[in-house]
């Protein structure tokens, strides 16, 4: 079928009250991505010339994502007529006067529906030549899913409603999964004959496919082989089980592509993610947003990365990055917070209790252990000490400082930014640097230390320390 030729409506028009959320329920994440995020890029993946979203109770919460991240969408609204075919009516709407076709219609709450399993579906219905061809699945406990109802030679009769069912037609386990394919003409005719006289007083578009059964038109009623294809989304139970679902599935598919998971049930993936060969995830490592680790590397355990690029055989440790850039052979962790804006050289190290933020630390520089380094340039080879403080905030505005390439910072440094350290210096241990130090100087802080004689005897006389301090001296 030529793209031009068809249409696909993703139904996100729902109140979703059984969520209990101020969020909208298309727009609960699931591995990264809005449900209707996963439906909308399903959508698109087929060629479309039309795609659209239906939407009505918050819109202008999800018109925003919308346009952000689909900006080639056809937005519709339902109006105040309730029901499922309603809102495909209102789609409908959209199309120009000349389209001849066939529309698709999915939901903005069943997120792994997949490309294969449409295409299929438009496949079977364009070769038999239906009027409409649906989606069915069996399940062993079918509450609340309208029934199929089929003839006695198997073929399609009827959908039943849940409410509406006779206590017969509640026995039965094959449900309508809510996947259409329709004959546009067909469809639209369908449309304007049927009405809203049922238990809910809602226009069901399951209605639609009877009223194509009854104008001579095929309906073709597919059974879905994967159950979870055709999972809806109602409430953060139904949530937290497809996007377990989801997320076995994303680790199993990496796995086959050559990485190493060695616990997949802590091991958590965003479908944004990308891994190259030969990488090795340990337990509790979560990768978020458009993160990509590359070939070699080592993540985890207890790792949460998002927006990261990771280069080839990196080794990251119990730490939480964000918006960061890890080159090559370079190690972090544990326990380190990387924030937005580092930028960590190629074999360099960011160690244990270390945070940084807007640093760009240079090709085998190395700040091991208990320090703070936001709003810096670190050159080459050079290691800042223990417990340094990158003081880059005067109360108003944020400072820059600048360490140069081979300088080694003395334990226990603060840097008062803005100030500048030039190639090969050094700084000594404790001191508050607050002017510049020139490439190759000693940058120190000259104040003698002052030992006052007897000073626990006299004024801790009664403690343990004044005991030990008698014995020492005698």
């Amino acid at each position: 079928m030529s793209e031009k030729h068809l249409a696909v409506v993703v139904l996100a028009a729902g109140e979703g009250t059984r969520m209990r959320s101020a969020t909208p329920k298309v727009m609960h994440e699931i591995a990264g991505l809005p449900m209707l995020g996963h439906a909308l890029a399903t959508a698109s993946a087929l060629g479309a010339q039309y795609v659209i979203p239906v939407i009505r109770h918050e819109k202008e919460k999800l018109e925003p994502y919308i346009h952000a991240f689909y900006p080639t969408v056809h937005i519709s609204h339902q109006d105040e007529v309730p029901g499922t075919g309603r809102a495909v009516e209102c789609a409908l709407n959209v199309l120009p006067d000349g389209f001849a076709g066939a529309v698709v219609v999915t939901s903005g709450d069943v997120p792994l529906l997949d490309v294969q399993t449409i295409e299929s579906m438009l496949d079977v219905h364009l070769t038999s030549g239906a009027g409409a061809t649906l989606l069915t699945a069996v399940f062993s406990d079918p509450s609340g899913y309208g029934r199929i109802v089929r003839a006695d030679n198997g073929a399609f009769s009827s959908i039943v409603e849940h409410r509406d069912a006779t206590e017969e037609e509640l026995e039965i386990t094959e449900v309508n999964a809510g996947v259409y394919v329709f004959d546009y003409l067909e469809l639209k005719k369908a449309l304007a004959n049927i009405g809203t006289h049922n238990a809910a007083g809602e226009k069901y578009l399951t209605d639609a496919a009877v009223e194509i059964l009854k104008s001579g038109k095929e309906v073709q009623a597919l059974q879905v082989s994967d159950n979870w294809l055709v999972a809806g989304v109602n409430n953060r139970v139904q949530l937290q089980q497809v996007s377990a679902e989801l997320n076995r599935r994303i680790c199993e598919a990496w796995m086959l592509a050559g990485v190493t998971i060695t616990d997949p049930q802590t091991t958590f993936i965003d479908i944004t993610a990308t891994l190259d060969e030969d990488v090795t995830l340990l337990p509790g490592t979560h990768l978020k947003g458009i993160t990509k680790i590359g070939r070699g590397s080592t993540i985890g355990p207890e790792v949460t990365m998002t927006d990261t690029q990771v280069g080839e055989n990196v080794s990251i440790i119990k730490s939480h990055i964000v918006g960061a850039v890890i080159d090559d052979e370079a190690t972090v962790g544990p326990f380190s917070y990387l924030r937005a804006g580092t930028h960590l050289g190629a074999g360099g190290k960011i160690g244990t209790f270390v945070e940084t933020k807007n640093a760009v630390i240079g090709a085998g520089s190395k700040i091991p252990h208990l320090s703070y380094v936001g709003d810096a340039t670190i050159g080459v080879e050079s290691n800042i000490g223990a417990g340094t403080i990158f003081a880059n905030y005067d109360g108003i505005d944020k400072h820059h400082t600048v360490i140069g390439s081979h300088v080694r910072s003395g334990s226990h440094n603060v840097f008062v930014a803005p100030v500048s350290i030039g190639d090969g210096a050094y700084t000594a241990a404790g001191t508050v640097v607050r002017k510049d130090v020139a490439p190759g100087d000693l940058g120190m802080n000259v104040a003698p230390q002052r030992n006052l004689a007897d000073w626990v005897l006299n004024k801790r006389a009664t403690t343990k320390a004044a005991e030990a301090a008698k014995k020492a001296k005698n």
